[in-house]
């Protein structure tokens, strides 16, 4: 890969599966995978470790009791963009650069509302053909947007 850092950060994950999803993907990808408290299930749950296959121990994860914490360290870890379904700029817009953090929301409600206020500028979506459809399975959002980057990186 190429040089620099990427990270992905789920806000307040709900479902263990996916998360075990997204780490063995992130794993894949060279990618950190940050999760913000609280969590809806118990990392220990034989469930993440399930869907984390025997890849799981070598996931590199770092857990953060709350957004604050996470935040206070974003300028070091790169620039974040906040995948979200109402931005008309999309994944395939944006030139990722050598450092860079991809934010997603939880399972049932997305990202809080006030996190995308806050970063309206950093917004991404994820093309969908029918525009009726709200949100894909989380792990296939993060799949399909860090492989956009590194797409772009040619991986």
């Amino acid at each position: 890969m190429a040089e620099g850092s990427l990270h992905v950060v789920l806000v307040e994950p709900e479902i263990h599966w996916n998360t075990g999803n997204t780490g063995r993907t992130c794993l894949g990808a060279g990618a950190t995978l940050h999760l913000v408290e609280p969590l809806g299930f118990s990392l220990e749950a034989k469930q993440v470790r399930r869907a984390g296959l025997d890849y799981w121990p070598r996931v590199p994860v770092e857990t953060w009791p709350d957004w604050d914490r996470l935040e206070a360290t974003l300028p070091a870890m790169g620039e974040p963009f906040f995948i979200s379904p109402e931005p008309q700029r999309t994944i395939w817009d944006v030139r990722y650069p050598a450092r860079t953090v991809l934010v997603f929301g939880r399972e049932t409600a997305g990202l809080p509302d006030w996190l995308r206020e806050r970063y309206q500028e950093q917004l991404v979506s994820i093309p969908m053909h029918d525009e009726g459809l709200r949100s894909l399975n989380l792990s296939t959002a993060v799949g399909i947007t860090l492989y956009e980057v590194l797409r772009q990186r040619r991986f």
